[in-house]
């Protein structure tokens, strides 16, 4: 089975303006996002644009690179950047993530291989700091014992009765079957991802399954011009994995 990476990018962000072509230590974040991609098992990976200041930046480097239309989402750009590529899997990677690990990319290929039964295959990370349970900006999931992911939410699920319950921070990467990815932006919005405004639930509420693997990587992506130097930190510090 042939899998693709694509890397949606916009220019226009309201908290940070000229986010893709922001330099992290002399590299435009894209461009991290991008080198960390092609470390993993991906058969091709390629930027997703519709500015051409992204587009000549990802040229400038010798990557791959299609102009798309204006898209409300990420999973919009990706499903018409797919369109013409000759392939299985479409895995969507977070433009914001200069420290993505390759490995992650990898477990989603591999659960979406292995799990006939999934449209979708995604990561979690057990939380590990208590105080970040009821931080709605970080997305919390529930799911059985094949992985099968049961609810997604920004509040605290599940409800904590017994005071022994792990919570899991869903992870924003999410390899599609091509064939679903093609049927899932044309589902209209559904109630609970219009509440919760969380995309993945309009799969669930339509009763496309979602794997999800637990994995040890916690994401570190850039929101706001401040995050640019915690990355610098990271990568001068070279703690984050061997492969930086």
């Amino acid at each position: 089975m042939i899998a693709i990476g694509i890397i949606p990018a916009r220019y226009s962000s309201s908290r940070f303006p000229g986010k893709p072509l922001a330099k992290i230590l002399g590299m435009s974040l894209i461009e991290r996002v991008y080198q960390r991609a092609i470390l993993s098992g991906l058969d091709k990976v390629l930027v997703a644009t519709d500015d051409h200041r992204i587009e000549n930046e990802i040229l400038s480097f010798g990557g791959n690179v299609v102009m798309t239309g204006e898209h409300v989402s990420g999973t919009d750009r990706v499903a018409e950047a797919c369109k013409n590529e000759k392939c299985d899997i479409v895995v969507n990677i977070q433009g914001d993530e200069p420290l993505i690990n390759p490995e992650v990319i990898n477990t989603v290929i591999k659960s979406l291989k292995a799990n006939t039964w999934a449209d979708i295959s995604t990561a979690a990370t057990i939380i590990t700091n208590k105080y970040k349970v009821d931080d709605p900006n970080i997305v919390k999931v529930v799911f059985n014992k094949e992985g099968k992911s049961i609810y997604f939410s920004r509040s605290r699920i599940p409800y904590n009765r017994s005071l022994n319950t792990d919570y899991y921070k869903h992870i924003g990467i999410y390899a599609y079957k091509k064939e679903f990815l093609n049927k899932f932006v044309e589902l209209p919005q559904s109630n609970l991802e219009i509440s919760e405004s969380l995309e993945q639930l309009r799969a669930i509420e339509n009763n496309y399954n979602i794997h999800v693997s637990v994995v040890e990587y916690d994401s570190i992506g850039v929101d706001i011009p401040s995050d640019i130097k915690n990355v610098e930190d990271i990568l001068k510090k070279k703690r984050y994995d061997s492969v930086i």
